[in-house]
């Protein structure tokens, strides 16, 4: 299980200030000088922390980013599982935190361009998901890479919805069972039963290369 360093500091209370006043006054009406006097610090040091105003609505999501890619480069028994454990880092992230998250979630929904933003954000995890099962699998056929990743991503998002949505906390082990359905229907669970008709069992010499084993059961399979 991966556990996030808690939450708070400077940045964290700028953020915090931020998102109040976005959700009190609007997005345009709000200053970044307003921002930083809510916060208490300067206009100086907020500009150091975040480059703009939209900037801090997504200050959570680059630093997941940044710390999702540091995960899936250290080593995993299971590719499929560390997908899984990342998005679970990132939805674990927000629900620590339920009502900071629903202030950001109803300002993004009612600034066209943060919701923009928004999509370009979901997107790159979906990349960072593909980019590392392609890079983690050797050989692995580019459509099942981005199809679970996809999935992951979805699945993520519809239960991190219902978080935002509702008043009442979600938490993590929904997603996981959720993660773990979608892991069985790509066939990838550990406790996955394979129905008679799709059991292949195959016996080849031990001399015999990898890369002819994988030839001969991929013509057999497309056969």
């Amino acid at each position: 299980m991966i556990e996030m360093p808690p939450a708070g500091g400077a940045s964290h209370d700028v953020v915090a200030a931020a998102l109040d006043l976005f959700a009190r006054q609007g997005f345009d009406q709000t200053s970044v000088e307003q921002i930083a006097q809510a916060a208490g610090v300067s206009r100086s040091t907020f500009f150091r922390q975040f480059g703009g105003k939209d900037d801090v609505v997504f200050a959570d999501h680059e630093l997941l980013l940044a710390q999702v890619r540091d995960f899936l480069a250290g080593p995993h028994d299971d590719p499929w599982d560390a997908v899984c454990e990342a998005s679970l880092l990132v939805y674990s992230h927000f629900a620590g935190d339920p009502e900071l998250a629903r202030r950001r979630y109803t300002v993004v929904r009612g600034v066209p361009a943060l919701r923009d933003r928004e999509i370009v954000t979901v997107f790159r995890y979906e990349r960072l998901f593909d980019e590392y099962l392609r890079a983690a699998i050797p050989g692995l056929d580019p459509l099942d890479a981005v199809g679970f990743s996809a999935v992951v991503t979805a699945v993520h998002n519809h239960v991190l919805r219902q978080l935002l949505r509702g008043s009442k906390r979600v938490p993590a082990s929904v997603l996981r069972g959720a993660l773990d359905d979608a892991r069985r229907r790509f066939g990838v669970h550990p406790d996955a039963e394979a129905a008679p008709d799709d059991l292949v069992v195959a016996a080849f010499p031990r001399t015999m290369p990898r890369a002819e084993i994988a030839r001969r059961l991929a013509a057999r399979l497309d056969g």
